[in-house]
């Protein structure tokens, strides 16, 4: 006979535990009433325990009540909110734990630095389920970002630049430089379940280096080099793209290096200053601007052909992704996670301006860009 009570309904156990306190008030021993009922003896005198000190009612679960906050948790509720404040307002080397990430150790340290208690990894798991908490893979996030300054930016110089262009009929262009790795793969590889792909790659590293520049129409430029970025690489580019541009004004938008500060550059740029003139992004933008969109399509064609040997081969495959993206600019046009979230650019789209910051092509970042409204989208869309 089964003699596990937990196995019970609600009804079978409440009947059976009134018929425990009947007998046992009857003069059975708990060991007749095991055998009776299919109990075992601590748990019929539990029972009974519970009726002679809480009343009949309690111990056969009539008007029974559910725990209360407090009860049968190590953690009080002032105690667990004040580790929920911890854990989302703070960050970890604020804290001085010694952890680069919140794993549960850092949080059963950080408990028992709060509320002087040691409690088990198990019973810290439950503590961070209940509070919807789950284990992420974190974004990567510089700590030297200023965001006001890039509001600040995006508030002032931003619109003087499209106001600017559309008076001039100007072209607005974005650039920076980028690279690829040899090494470096993207999409997915289909493989039996439990068995990891595997990507054969060269014992010898090389990297593809480009310069590049998009407008919001999709008309993308770049040209490759394989020296470090130097003033010289930057100077050819700019050179290039004077010659290949309208008769037009080109208004180009560069991240803030100190290459792009150098007096050749500035030397040249003086030279062609009726054609070219140069502008910064702010030091230090929050997160990853709206070009991620380019870096996702060239991953997409350049890094999933055929396994790259050579660096010619290399460079073959990043020339051949960017020349089918200029072929097909409704491809750049339709990124559907870029959208304009402020209304302040509406003469910068008019005006046909787009916007190309810096990226990794090696060191992909999620796509967090519209939260600052960087000026990409509408005319995109």
């Amino acid at each position: 006979m089964d003699t596990d009570a937990r196995k019970l309904n609600s009804a079978a156990d409440r009947k059976k535990r009134a018929t425990t306190v009947r007998l046992r008030e009857q003069g059975y021993t708990y060991r007749a009433i095991g055998d009776v009922l299919g109990l075992r003896q601590r748990t019929g005198a539990h029972w009974v325990e519970v009726a002679r000190h809480e009343g009949a009612a309690v111990a056969t679960g009539v008007g029974q009540r559910s725990a209360l906050h407090d009860e049968r948790r190590s953690l009080s509720q002032a105690q667990e909110e004040l580790i929920r404040t911890r854990l989302t307002d703070k960050m970890l080397d604020q804290l001085k734990l010694g952890v680069a990430l919140w794993t549960i150790d850092a949080v059963r340290e950080l408990i028992r630095q709060r509320c002087r208690l040691d409690i088990s990894i198990r019973t810290t798991g439950e503590y961070l389920k209940r509070q919807a908490y789950t284990p992420q893979r974190p974004l990567k996030k510089a700590y030297q970002q200023k965001p006001e300054v890039a509001q600040r930016w995006l508030a002032t110089e931003n619109p003087r630049i499209g106001q600017r262009a559309k008076a001039e009929h100007a072209e607005i262009q974005w650039g920076d430089e980028t690279r690829q790795r040899s090494d470096s793969h993207a999409g997915r590889s289909h493989a039996p379940y439990g068995q990891e792909s595997v990507r054969q790659v060269g014992g010898s590293r090389f990297t593809t280096n480009m310069i590049t520049t998009a407008t919001n129409r999709g008309k993308l430029r770049c040209m490759l080099y394989r020296e470090t970025l130097i003033a010289y690489a930057l100077i050819r580019f700019l050179g290039r793209l004077v010659r290949n541009a309208p008769a037009r004004e080109v208004l180009q938008n560069l991240h803030n290096l100190r290459v792009h500060h150098s007096k050749s550059v500035r030397g040249s740029l003086e030279e062609r200053k009726k054609r070219i003139e140069l502008f910064f992004l702010p030091a230090y933008i929050p997160d990853p601007s709206p070009d991620e969109y380019l870096t996702s399509k060239l991953e997409q064609h350049a890094l999933t052909d055929l396994p790259v040997r050579k660096q010619d081969k290399g460079e073959s495959c990043a020339r051949s992704a960017m020349k089918r993206l200029q072929l097909r600019p409704q491809r750049s046009q339709s990124t559907a996670d870029i959208r304009m979230t402020h209304e302040a650019y509406a003469d910068v789209f008019d005006c046909r301006v787009s916007i190309f910051a810096p990226f990794s092509i090696s060191k992909r970042v999620g796509v967090r860009y519209q939260q600052y409204g960087f000026p990409l989208a509408k005319s995109l869309a």
